[in-house]
């Protein structure tokens, strides 16, 4: 296999072609990949006779791949592939637009056309193999038994490093390239996940803007990246912003995290563990789940992707498992990778039913891929009510730990505040001078909200400067104890829900803040009691 071919995807066609398989399906935007794989395939050795590769569009028609052809209908190059006497892969462009393609009917007769094509090149004397080449397609119920479906993976950064060389070699003679080998290597991996195409693209237009080519254009391949995952429409690239001091507490979480930063790597090898699987993180809602997965994109050093669940479901039978494999395609080859899948019940939740199996079969789809993953592609999933989950979701081995966010305790509420003040008393910033960031300000301001959330705190935080820019004057104790005072939290508004969740975390997830910070509360609720206030839930052990 040539620097253009997937060795597991060249092989792959190899044992197809060789078993009769009549018909292959390959999903794919880059069907020049498929053309090379097949003409290197075609006079492999492992094949007994060589074969020839033909190629249909509907505006050329069957032609040799590269040469021109004349307009043909699909039904009609397949009745004329039908009568040829020599071994040939046929690679079959615009198909999908004719058997069923974004909610349309197949038309009868192609199916049958290719019915026809599957019986006559499975038995007949002459060795003829069918690749239809689709960027997505939903296959007829007739031809479900006919057809092979092939995964063509994206490219590999052995391939796109001969992408990176071609079009240097191209242009040598008028530009700069300034790369030191490390450089080289994160501007390959910055173009990981594209097709080869987007990939040039990406290198053509770092190299245009400047005449040069050097580490600042990493940033220009990644928006490129930013562009195709928003195109996907199922997968967001989220750019990193903040870093896990702009947490506030959770230090048993962070320490976890910090202890597996670099496990991905090639290094980590010497000391026999795999890259680690994922997280999920549940709890009270505004207690910093999110803000954990958007800042350990910063701390790791690792590309960031949401997967929004809502757009893997839609209205086309099958397309919902499609959508899924590919997001889940994508996210691999991305990686080294995070996937933050935020409120993850709403899609995966047990109340997901009525829906004729596809949520289930999404389900299957996403825990398949979570065991079976090769690629360190990292999950870090977020939800609130984590009772509504399946209990296959939650068994170890899925997730390598399960955290529990609860409601700040004293020292965690001191550090969100000295954040949310800092952020806003700035330096130049008109409403600093009279109120004084100390150690006795930011213990009082603790104590005064003790059941809140760090929402709840940073919302607080903001309605106390509203209440300084409205008199445009500076803020001042009396605007925070105003902001406070009218605050009600989920303490009050949720205390029976709180109380729920946290006797579930109690045995079934660690946490996430350190017992230092929990010294002053209890681990377990008393009988009959209602107050939030007094415990905190979580099995406490200190990482």
């Amino acid at each position: 296999m040539n620097a253009k071919t997937p060795l597991t995807f060249g092989k792959t066609l190899v044992e197809l072609i060789r078993a009769r398989h009549p018909i292959l399906l390959v999903e794919t935007h880059e069907g020049n990949r498929v053309i090379a794989a097949a003409e290197v395939v075609a006079v492999s050795p492992e094949l007994r006779r060589p074969r020839k590769v033909v190629a249909y569009t509907v505006s050329r028609g069957l032609h040799a791949p590269g040469q021109a052809g004349k307009p043909t209908s699909p039904d009609t190059a397949l009745n004329e592939a039908l009568k040829a006497t020599e071994p040939t892969i046929f690679v079959f462009f615009d198909l999908h637009h004719f058997l069923g393609s974004q909610g349309r009917p197949a038309e009868p007769i192609m199916v049958r056309a290719v019915q026809d094509a599957a019986l006559a090149f499975r038995t007949g004397e002459v060795p003829h193999t069918l690749i239809i080449v689709s960027p997505g397609m939903t296959l007829p119920t007739d031809l479900e038994k006919e057809v092979t479906v092939v995964d063509l993976p994206l490219p590999t950064a052995g391939e796109i490093e001969g992408v990176l060389d071609e079009i240097v070699g191209a242009n040598a003679a008028s530009i700069v390239v300034d790369l030191s080998p490390d450089d080289r290597m994160r501007l390959i991996q910055a173009a990981q996940g594209l097709t080869l195409g987007e990939a040039e693209n990406a290198f053509a237009r770092a190299i245009a803007s400047d005449r040069r080519l050097d580490a600042s254009d990493i940033a220009l391949v990644l928006d490129e990246k930013r562009q195709t995952i928003r195109k996907s429409g199922l997968l967001e690239f989220i750019s990193p912003e903040g870093t896990m001091n702009d947490v506030g507490g959770l230090e048993n979480l962070k320490k976890w995290l910090n202890k597996r930063n670099g496990s991905w790597l090639p290094e980590a090898q010497r000391w026999s563990i795999p890259a680690p699987k994922g997280v999920l993180i549940t709890g009270v809602p505004g207690c910093g789940k999110s803000l954990t997965a958007t800042c350990m994109a910063t701390l790791w050093g690792l590309p960031l992707l949401r997967l929004d669940v809502g757009r893997v479901f839609s209205g086309l039978v099958g397309s919902s498992e499609q959508n899924m494999r590919g997001a889940l395609k994508l996210a691999e080859a991305v990686s080294p990778s995070i996937l933050w899948i935020d409120e993850i019940e709403k899609g995966f939740g047990s109340s997901s039913s009525g829906d004729s199996g596809t949520s289930q079969r999404v389900f299957g789809t996403f825990l398949t891929w979570m065991q079976e993953k090769k690629n360190p592609v990292f999950v870090i999933a977020t939800a609130n009510k984590i009772d509504s989950l399946p209990p296959e979701f939650l068994r170890k081995g899925r997730f390598d730990e399960i955290f529990f966010v609860d409601l700040p305790t004293k020292e965690e509420r001191k550090h969100i505040w000295r954040i949310q003040l800092e952020k806003r008393l700035t330096s130049d910033s008109a409403a600093s001078g009279d109120f004084e960031t100390t150690e006795d300000s930011l213990d009082f301001l603790a104590e005064l909200t003790e059941g809140f959330s760090g929402a709840e705190i940073a919302e607080a935080a903001v309605s106390a400067c509203f209440e300084a820019f409205s008199e445009r004057r500076m803020l001042n104790e009396k605007d925070l104890r105003r902001a406070i005072s009218n605050t009600v939290p989920l303490s009050v508004t949720q205390a029976e829900q709180i109380n729920g969740i946290r006797e579930w975390a109690s045995t079934r997830a660690v946490a996430a803040t350190s017992i230092s910070a929990r010294e002053e509360y209890s681990s377990t609720s008393t009988a009959a009691s209602t107050d939030v206030n007094s415990w905190r839930g979580g099995r406490q052990i200190d990482f």
